[in-house]
This record gives C-alpha cells, structure tokens and sequence, in this order.
C-alpha cells in the first residue's frame, strides 16, 4: 500500500462520518450523499496523488461530493423534470462560500445523531440508523453484533430513511426544552447499543465489548458536540458516560474462562481498569455539582461506590442508601 492510500484511509477513518453529515444537510438525501461520499474519496484517490493533499481535506470532500450529486442529478435529469430542478437548486446553493460551511461541519454530525435518534422511528431502527450512518458499522457489521440477517437490517435502514424523508423530519438538533427532551432519546440509544454488548440478549458470547465500546465513543462524541454547541457539558451525557466506564472497566472480571458470568462480590478487582474508573468518578462528581443530574448520574454514582471499594466486604453502603434516597 503506498503513503496516498494510506493518507486516504486515514482522512476516510476520521473525516468521513463529518462529511457524509454535512452532505445529508446540504443534498437533503441520505442515499444520495452516501453515494456522493464515495464518489468524492474515488475523485481524492484520482486527483490527489498529483496536485497533493489538500489543505482543508473535509472541505474538499464535502465540494466534491456535492458536485458529484449535482451532476448525478443532472445524468437522471432526462427523464426527470424534478430533479433537474433539485440539481439547479442544489448547484444555486453551491456558491455559498466554503468557509461558511466549514463552520457547520461539527454541528451536522450532531443534526445527524438527533435525526437517526428521532422518537418518531421505531427503536431498533434508531439504533441500526445510528450504527450505520453515525459510527461508519457495515450492515453486515450491525448484523453480525445483533444475531439477525443483514437483508432484514439493511430493511430497517432503508425504512427508517423512507420515514425521516416522508414525514419531514427535520434535520437539525431541537433548541431549548425540547433539546432536553429529545436528548433522552439520544441517551437511551446509546445505552442500548451498550446493553447489548455488556449482556447480549442472544447468542453464544455473554459479552460484545465493540458494541459496548462503540456505544462510549458515540457519548463521547455527543458529550463534546453539545458542550460545543451550549459551552457547558450536559450533566446526564456525563452521567451515562460515567456508568458505561464503570461497567466497561470490570469487563475483563466479568466472566470465567467457560465464559460464565461472575457477580460482583466475585470479581479480581486488581483486574479492573483503573483509569476508565478515575475518568467516570471526575465526570460522576461535575454531573453531581451541576444539581441538573437525572437516573443516569445517580446510578453511576452508585456504580462508582461499588468501583472505588477494596472489596465487596468494604463498601460504602451508607453511602449509596443516601444515593437511593
């Protein structure tokens, strides 16, 4: 593999789930920036192995994408009056200055996890919408991690767009109460994404921890975009971050070599991840100074006692009867 490719696969790795979320906002189709996001990396591995990596590598794959989708539309626009309108439209909208785009770029990838999250679409279709277009899972991926058929997945997925476009959704993340509120849907697609890789509903493992793993860096993404976006952290994202650390650090404790699950008074707790403990007790304490804490803060503060004893014989459960109470 030689340094272009591996620069490509590089900048795909970091920078492509921002750039599909900016060309879903700006072509207003999920299959057609999904197609126009392909077609901008074919375009990268054509073009910059001669004029050289660009300066702003997003900003040239969000152009190219959309250009790409213009002239996709243009192609289908033969048979088509409304999309040769949608593709002037869209070409109408291109001369918008770069770097007025490049200052939405962070905020789309938390427009696309609030409409992947929307209570409008059923669970299981948030959660493999969310897999597939936040996190970059294949169907096959999102399949395997959850025992079913990729074709019955990949329907859930193409349901889940079919509603998104025919009820309008919009795309954009709620402002004032209603932030607060479609969090929670957000938060709870998260944790069941994390559930089913802490205690597999079905199969043969006990334990997934991509899933589990996967579920920690989608909170911590939401929880670094909404500070962004409202300069202050969200004290129940800290919340369920802070739990899924706590549960995360014991994973290595949690089953015997037969692959049997071991409770918690059983545990080798010199095994567990001290530094995932340390960082959930900062975030468990901030969400707790807030006074704006909810069920994922409190459960985590109580996961956290549990975390900091010597021993189950040791624990503070004065301590956490006041957190219950």
């Amino acid at each position: 593999m030689d340094d272009m490719e591996t620069t490509l696969q590089r900048i795909f790795a970091s920078e492509s789930r921002r750039v599909l979320a900016t060309l879903i906002r700006l072509l207003g189709d999920f299959d057609l920036a999904e197609d126009a996001l392909q077609e901008a990396f074919v375009a990268a591995l054509r073009q910059w192995p001669e004029d050289g990596v660009p300066d702003n590598p997003r900003a040239w794959l969000v152009s190219a994408g959309r250009f790409k989708a213009i002239d996709q539309l243009r192609r289908r626009a033969r048979y088509d009056a409304l999309l040769r309108e949608q593709a002037d439209h869209l070409a109408a909208q291109a001369t918008v200055e770069m770097e007025i785009e490049n200052a939405a770029i962070e905020d789309d990838r938390l427009r696309l996890i609030f409409t992947c999250c929307h209570p409008g679409l059923a669970a299981q279709a948030q959660v493999a919408l969310t897999l597939r277009e936040v996190c970059g899972l294949t169907t096959e991926a999102i399949a395997r991690a959850f025992l079913s058929k990729p074709a019955t997945v990949a329907q859930r997925i193409v349901r889940a767009k079919g509603k998104i476009r025919d009820a309008k959704i919009p795309y954009e993340v709620p402002e004032g109460a209603a932030l607060a509120e479609r969090l929670q849907s957000v938060l709870q697609v998260i944790y069941l994404v994390f559930n089913e890789g802490y205690l597999a509903s079905s199969g043969e493992q006990a334990l997934r921890h991509d899933l589990s793993e996967e579920a920690i860096r989608l909170a911590e993404l939401v929880l670094a975009l909404l500070a962004e976006r409202t300069d202050q952290p969200d004290p129940e994202c800290q919340g369920l971050l802070a739990l899924m650390l706590l549960h995360h650090a014991r994973r290595a404790t949690r089953t015997d070599a037969q692959g049997e699950l071991v409770l918690l008074e059983n545990q080798q707790r010199s095994l567990w991840d001290r530094q995932e403990i340390q960082r959930a007790d900062q975030l468990v304490r901030q969400a707790l100074l807030s006074r704006r804490f909810g069920p994922y803060t409190l459960q985590a503060a109580i996961a956290a006692v549990h975390a900091q004893s010597p021993s189950s014989a040791e624990t503070d459960w004065q301590e956490i009867d006041g957190l219950y109470d």
